[in-house]
């Protein structure tokens, strides 16, 4: 056998190894899950909250929290990152009950007290069971969806399959596979990712008002993203730039308090564009008239 052939065909295998290796250990490097006891008890100071479970057709269970405001104005349905569990995501939940709105959230399979095989395919479905349960007590026209990094594309789906009030998305990535091709660039990654997570694409289908909040200092996920997210839809998108902020900090920023309470207190509107300089169009210089003679 030829010198170069052996060492191709060393290559390859090396190649073939580690795209088998990256298949399998996927799930750890994406999802950082905190698991809770059965028994564990959540509190928040000076929130109501409400526990409940929901049982999946596959036998899994999704573990949730009911945040309760006194005189609500809707629901925020909150999806959150990938990593802990609903313990310490649920500080959040102020950022929305403040502003007399209900949030749900849960725990997607293998976090906090959820259990089930996760994939792609079951927690869409999940999210789609606790909608479904939202809105037989709530009407869509006051269904917030908020989705947070990992959370956004699951949130994206959900509004392109429903008709929420409006979809925030907090951070949101183009697609996990287009953030993992950053970090392995030479890896096959759509034919191994198993959550490719494909916003972009979900996102065309959405009818309702879309908001994206993003930090202009973010790491993980660059701003860039949002503002190509921001193109997919644009005549209901709005994008908001927190200045200087990163991936996980964005509540320390007063201009991210003060853009999400302009989002959820705001009511669509039509603009009137009559009389607006849309449609000016600047005409040329006059030509000057001939001088007699």
């Amino acid at each position: 056998m030829p010198y170069w052939l052996t060492i191709l065909l060393i290559g390859l295998g090396i190649y073939v190894a580690i795209s088998l290796v990256l298949y399998f250990i996927q799930d750890y490097m994406l999802f950082k899950p905190e698991k809770l006891p059965e028994d564990f008890e959540f509190f928040y100071e000076n929130q109501i909250t409400e526990e409940y479970n929901i049982n999946t057709r596959d036998g899994a269970t999704i573990n949730g929290l009911h945040f309760k405001s006194p005189d609500p104005r809707g629901v925020v349905f909150y999806l959150k990152g990938n990593s802990k569990s609903i313990r310490g995501w649920g500080k959040f939940a102020v950022d929305f009950t403040r502003h007399n709105y209900d949030v749900i959230m849960v725990d997607y399979r293998g976090f906090g007290k959820s259990t089930g095989r996760r994939t792609q395919k079951a927690v869409k479905r999940d999210m789609q069971v606790v909608y479904n349960q939202i809105k037989e007590k709530v009407p869509e026209k006051y269904i917030i969806l908020y989705g947070r990094s990992l959370g956004s594309g699951f949130a994206a789906k959900l509004a392109s399959m429903n008709h929420p009030r409006m979809l925030i998305l907090d951070a949101p990535y183009y697609s996990l596979s287009k953030v993992a091709k950053k970090y392995i660039p030479f890896m096959p990654l759509s034919l191994l990712i198993k959550f490719p997570m494909p916003t972009y694409k979900w996102l065309k289908y959405v009818k309702c008002p879309i908001h994206i909040v993003h930090g202009t200092d973010d790491q993980l996920i660059p701003y860039k993203s949002s503002i190509r997210l921001s193109k997919i839809n644009p005549g209901l998108t709005t994008l908001y730039s927190v200045i200087g902020g990163g991936h996980k900090d964005l509540n320390q920023f007063e201009s991210y308090h003060k853009m999400l309470s302009n989002i959820v207190n705001s009511k669509p509107q039509k603009v009137d564009l009559e009389g607006s300089s849309i449609n000016v169009k600047h005409a040329s210089k006059p030509k000057k008239a001939n001088a007699k003679v």
